[in-house]
């Protein structure tokens, strides 16, 4: 299911070490592995110029920069090289090889009409001589990407453009075999919706900034379509091949002023993008029926979705492609695609397509909870991290908490689409309300809340008896009623009410749910294959068999040792290499933040949000949750 991770580095591959000036680049050339503090970096600032370059030891934070401002001929003060949530400065030693890095401004609350490192004409053609097109990554699941590559290198090398694509907000093109036929689609991450070099009109941002969705930046749609492949193991979604690219060609557009003009030079431009495998079709879901899509399919799809807390899982992005031969008469196959707008840095508001088809309220099939109950959400998180350098911690976070939730959901029973009804908000008017699975975790993070303050009474009451009973003799000294007093922590769950119904704690909750009967509670709380043969007590099936990998992970095992290495290495804070992290994206409508805890917080957080699954499940179960179906305004946003 997961990649092997120790085959990440390639005995071979084409490079093109930049030794100063752009005319001194040198062209391809095939070399053994690199020696040790090699490594090859792609760089890219905030309004799309890309450069490929070598690191090697010597190598920092300016001389990198140095080596922007002498390509590109653009300014380089008051300005930030981050890689993902890192800020780098002196010490590069964390960079890995293939790794994309980004030169931002330190200021960003400039003029959206004020222009900012735009390339002019002359700049154009200042790039390293690296060939057309160079897959970023090493993974052995881009073997099929790496093939795509070969067959579009020789078509341009016998005169076969790009096509640019018409449709969608953001930059795409179809890239040709020798035969003239589309075989991949390229979406450069600058010409994204908002981004500087958007050919359509939409631009006014730059890189890193807040996108159509505030919780995904824009020029980062591109490795989250990289990263919803890399999720769909043993292709059991069928998303298509997807890696990351630098790729350089005369097709693509730049823009002259962040006002949209476009630039038509006809010169050769480098560009990060992402490049996924086209899929030939006859429609896609808003086209066709869905009473004939099968019922595996939907779910599967819905899975990843659920995983990944897709926010933009349209009709439009189900490729459908009808299957021919004896027998299989009106049936299709499915095919997900834009997964740009995946992993969240907070918990979003999901758009699922499929949340009210038919096929979605079908119980899971053993083969699809057998496939569920492997999934781990750590060893993901870990896999991402090195195939994905530059993805961000609160990116994984969600990977982790709709993971966990999707497997205990799907141990206790319920369906897909009540996995996707729980994840999902209701708006009443312009009032937007919470999920069921925000309002677990509001809870989860008031319990933390609770049990810090009884840890710090605790402390108190741990003091030298002698002296406390000294200090608060006094008449008009009562220090333990000081300390109750200023930390008020409100009861959870009595802040508000979703479809008119106040909702109890489910911390309490969960003590009356083990108080039910236990052949009315099975009555109740059908399981959601046609057999369970898991421990079921009080009328609750054990989730502890389908979590161990869950909590195993969570608690025995390394998969958090990657935060403590990016403590050391300055991912996370400042230490002697100099590297900080980058600021959160500005507050939206997030309704739980995922981000404002450490590592042990974090750990007791998931402890208390799987604590509280069952009872909100088994109050799903009940009806304590109005049916009536959810006003849906998602975002279709087909890039």
């Amino acid at each position: 299911m997961y990649p092997d991770l120790d085959t990440c580095l390639r005995d071979e591959m084409a490079v093109a070490a930049f030794k100063g000036p752009p005319s001194e680049c040198c062209g391809n050339k095939k070399m053994e592995r690199k020696p040790s503090g090699r490594r090859r970096v792609f760089v890219q600032t905030e309004t799309g110029c890309v450069l490929g370059m070598e690191l090697d030891r010597s190598d920092n934070a300016h001389t990198v920069k140095r080596k922007l401002q002498v390509a590109f001929n653009v300014p380089t003060e008051e300005s930030s090289l981050t890689c993902g949530d890192m800020v780098l400065k002196n010490d590069l030693s964390v960079v890995r090889n293939d790794s994309p890095l980004l030169l931002t401004r330190n200021f960003l609350n400039r003029s959206s009409s004020t222009p900012c490192l735009s390339p002019t004409g002359r700049d154009l053609q200042q790039r390293d001589q690296s060939g057309p097109i160079e897959v970023i990554g090493c993974s052995d699941m881009f073997s099929g990407t790496k093939q795509l590559v070969k067959d579009i290198k020789k078509a341009i090398k016998v005169g076969i453009e790009p096509i640019p694509i018409q449709s969608g907000l953001g930059g795409a093109y179809y890239f040709r075999n020798s035969n003239g036929e589309n075989v991949a689609i390229v979406k450069p991450t600058d010409e994204e919706p908002y981004a500087p070099n958007n050919p359509k009109g939409f631009v006014g941002k730059a890189l890193g900034q807040p996108g159509l969705k505030r919780s995904v930046r824009v020029g980062e749609t591109g490795f989250r379509e990289v990263a919803a492949y890399l999720l769909d193991h043993d292709h059991f979604a069928n998303v298509p091949s997807t890696a990351l690219v630098k790729v350089t060609h005369s097709i693509f557009n730049v823009n002259d002023r962040v006002n949209g003009s476009m630039h038509n030079n006809k010169k050769q431009i480098s560009k990060i993008a992402s490049l996924q495998q086209f899929i030939p079709h006859d429609f896609d879901a808003s086209d066709h029926g869905t009473s004939s899509f099968p019922v595996a399919s939907v779910h599967r799809i819905g899975i990843l979705d659920v995983r990944i807390l897709n926010t933009d899982r349209h009709a439009g992005n189900l490729l459908v492609r009808k299957l021919e031969g004896f027998g299989r008469f009106d049936q299709v196959e499915l095919f997900p695609i834009d997964h740009g707008l995946c992993l969240p840095e907070s918990l979003e508001d999901p758009y699922f397509e499929w949340i009210h088809w038919p096929q979605a309220s079908i119980p899971f099939s053993d083969d699809e909870l057998d496939y569920i109950y492997h999934l781990d959400p750590f060893r993901d998180s870990e896999m991402l991290r090195m195939e994905l350098p530059m993805i961000r911690e609160a990116c994984l976070r969600v990977l982790v908490l709709c993971t966990i939730f999707l497997k205990e959901a799907a141990a206790f029973g319920l369906c897909l689409a009540e996995i996707g009804d729980m994840m999902s908000r209701e708006f009443q008017g312009h009032n937007e309300e919470p999920s069921e699975l925000e309002l677990i975790c509001i809870e989860a993070k008031e319990l933390l809340d609770q049990e810090e303050l009884s840890s710090f009474e605790a402390e108190v009451g741990d003091k030298d008896v002698t002296l406390f009973q000294l200090d608060c003799e006094g008449p008009d000294l009562d220090f333990t009623t000081n300390i109750e007093e200023k930390p008020t922590v409100m009861p959870p769950f009595q802040v508000g009410a979703r479809n008119g119904i106040v909702r109890n704690p489910l911390s309490k909750l969960e003590e009356s749910v083990m108080e039910e009967d236990e052949a009315g509670c099975e009555e109740e709380l059908p399981l959601g294959g046609d057999e369970y043969n898991g421990p079921v007590e009080n009328g609750v099936p054990n989730v502890s068999k389908l979590s161990v990998s869950v909590k195993n992970t969570k608690i025995d095992e390394k998969s958090w040792q990657n935060m403590s290495v990016k403590q050391k290495s300055g991912f996370l804070a400042g230490t002697s290499s100099g590297n900080t992290t980058v600021n959160e994206l500005p507050a939206s409508s997030s309704f739980v933040k995922l981000t404002d805890m450490d590592e042990d917080k974090w750990n007791l957080f998931l402890e208390n949000f799987q604590r509280l699954l069952i009872p909100a499940f088994c109050n799903c179960k009940r009806g304590n949750v109005s049916k009536k179906q959810r006003q849906r305004l998602g975002t279709s946003c087909q890039f």
